[in-house]
C-alpha cells in the first residue's frame, strides 16, 4: 500500500480521517437495533467533535451538517420529533459542530505559526550552518550531527572548516546550554572564527580573536563554549588549540589510536575571565594515512542502558571505510545503537583525512596558488565553508 493510501487529508493518517464517519455510522446502527428508548441519538455529535480535532474547519462544518442529517433521519424513523427529543439531539449536534469549527480554526492558526517558525529556522540553518565541503585544501572532510531532539534543526554544537593561506583551519565547539541563546552564542563564535581564520597569521591569533568575541557576547559566566581549533598545513604540520574541549582522536593506518592532550588546558570561551597567559598551541602527529576525528562530548558521554559511556577508542575500526562520509555514518549508527534510544545531548563529529596526493610536490609548495590551497581547482567540490549545531 502506497503512502497516499495510508494517509488522508493534509497527511492525517487514514484511520483518523474516516473516524468521524465511522462513529456516526456506528451510532446509527446501534440506535436502529436498540431502538429510540436507549437514547443514543446525541452521540452522533461525536462525528464533528473528532473532525474538529484532526481536520480543517470546512471539513468539520461539512461533517456537522452530515451529522444533523443523520439525526433528522433517525429522529423521524424513531418518532422523536413528536416528543421534541429529536430537536434536543439536533441542538447538541449543532453546538458540538460550532465548538469543533472554532477548535479547528484555532489549531490551524497555530499550525501555520509553527510552520512559519520552522521555515525561519531552516533559513537560519542554511545561513549559519553551512555544510562542510568534501575537500578543503589538501584534506577531505566529512561531518555528522545528531540532535538530542528529533525536531531540532539548530543548536549549540558548532564546527567550521576554512582553507586559508596558512593551511586548513578547523574549529569544533559546544555551547553550554540549549535554546536560542546557545544558537546566538554559536553564531558569534562561528562568525569570529570565519573572519579570523582568513586574516590571522597564526592559530594563536585566531584563538584570541574568537575568545574576545565570545567574552563580549556571553556575560555573567552563565554560558560558555568549549572549543578545539586546528591548523593543518602540508609543510608545517598540525597544530591544535584547546579551550576546555575533549581531545581529538588520531587513528593511524595500523589501528593505533591516540588522544593528544594539550600541555595546558585553556579556559572555555566566553567566561569573561582574564587569563594570565594566552592559550598554548601544541603540535600533534597527523600524517598521510592517518585520520583525525574531532567531536563534542555528546559522543563520548553517551550512555547505554547500563550507564556505560560510548567506547569511542574501541570503535575506531569503524572508520576504515574508504568514503569518509560513509565511515562517519557507520560510526553514528553505532552510537545510536549504543544508547538504545535518543541521545541526551547533541553529538557532532568532524572527520579529516588527507587527499590524494596528500602533500603538494616540493617544487610547488613555494608557488602554490589559492586554488591549490582551497582545492577549488581540483575536483570541483563546493566552495570551502562549513558549519553546524545542536
Amino acid at each position: 500500500m502506497g503512502a497516499a493510501a495510508r494517509s488522508g487529508e493534509h497527511g492525517v493518517p487514514l484511520p483518523l480521517t474516516v473516524l468521524p464517519y465511522a462513529v456516526m455510522a456506528l451510532v446509527a446502527v446501534v440506535d436502529g437495533v436498540a431502538g429510540a428508548s436507549v437514547g443514543l441519538l446525541p452521540l452522533v455529535s461525536l462525528g464533528p467533535a473528532f473532525a474538529g480535532l484532526i481536520g480543517t474547519w470546512v471539513r468539520t462544518a461539512v461533517i456537522g451538517a452530515l451529522a444533523v442529517a443523520v439525526v433528522c433521519a433517525l429522529g423521524v424513523a424513531d418518532g422523536l420529533f413528536a416528543e421534541r427529543r429529536g430537536f434536543a439531539a439536533i441542538g447538541a449536534v449543532i453546538g458540538v459542530t460550532v465548538a469543533g469549527v472554532i477548535a479547528a480554526v484555532t489549531r490551524q492558526r497555530r499550525e501555520a505559526e509553527l510552520a512559519s517558525v520552522r521555515s525561519i529556522a531552516e533559513v537560519a540553518q542554511r545561513v549559519l550552518l553551512r555544510p562542510v565541503p568534501r575537500s578543503a585544501g589538501h584534506l577531505r572532510a566529512a561531518v555528522s550531527y545528531t540532535s538530542a531532539v528529533a525536531e531540532a534543526r539548530i543548536g549549540g554544537d558548532l564546527y567550521e572548516v576554512v582553507a586559508s593561506p596558512a593551511g586548513v583551519r578547523v574549529i569544533i565547539g559546544d555551547v553550554q546550554g540549549k535554546g536560542l541563546e546557545a544558537v546566538e552564542t554559536a553564531a558569534v563564535v562561528l562568525g569570529a572564527f570565519r573572519e579570523a581564520a582568513y586574516d590571522e597569521k597564526t592559530l594563536e591569533g585566531v584563538g584570541e580573536r574568537v575568545q574576545r568575541a565570545a567574552d563580549r557576547t556571553v556575560s555573567g559566566g552563565e554560558k560558555f563554549v568549549t572549543a578545539l581549533m586546528a591548523e593543518i598545513s602540508p609543510q608545517d604540520g598540525t597544530t591544535l588549540l584547546n579551550f576546555g574541549h575533549p581531545p581529538p582522536m588520531v587513528v593511524s593506518p595500523d589501528g593505533t589510536v591516540v588522544f593528544p592532550e594539550p600541555p595546558v588546558y585553556s579556559l572555555p570561551l566566553g567566561l569573561g575571565m582574564r587569563q594570565a597567559e594566552s592559550a598554548v598551541p601544541f603540535a600533534v602527529s597527523f600524517r598521510p594515512g592517518d585520520q583525525l576525528l574531532l567531536y563534542t562530548d555528546g559522543v563520548t558521554e553517551a550512555r547505554n542502558a547500563a550507564g556505560a559511556f560510548y567506547p569511542l577508542a574501541g570503535r575506531a575500526p569503524l572508520l576504515s571505510e574508504a568514503d569518509p562520509e560513509h565511515a562517519l555514518e557507520v560510526l553514528r549508527a553505532d552510537l545510536i545503537r549504543h544508547t538504545e534510544g535518543p541521545l541526551h545531548d547533541d553529538a557532532a563529529m568532524l572527520l579529516l583525512r588527507y587527499r590524494e596526493p596528500a602533500i603538494l610536490p616540493a617544487d610547488r609548495v613555494v608557488g602554490a596558488t589559492m586554488a591549490d590551497l582551497s582545492g577549488d581547482g581540483g575536483d570541483g567540490d563546493e566552495p570551502v565553508a562549513g558549519a553546524a549545531a545542536s
